[in-house]
């Protein structure tokens, strides 16, 4: 997922796609450990999904004068 698909995006559904992040890669965690996964580096993909997302939903905030939870 590219930095300007997730600035379309609404507040709600980042914070939406943030939690089934986490859950996949809290996921993949485990099937790795369990070589499960062929492809073990998409666990770098969703890291760096996890931290745009991040980063878009803190600059909006800050901009806004919201604190994120």
């Amino acid at each position: 997922m590219k930095i300007s698909e997730i600035r379309e995006k609404s507040e709600n559904e980042l914070k939406k796609n943030l939690v089934e992040m986490r859950n996949k890669k809290a996921k993949m965690r485990f099937d790795i450990s369990a070589k499960q996964v062929k492809n073990h580096r998409e666990a770098r993909k969703v890291k760096k999904n996890i931290a745009r997302i991040l980063t878009v939903l803190k600059s909006s905030a800050s901009s806004a004068g919201k604190k994120i939870a």
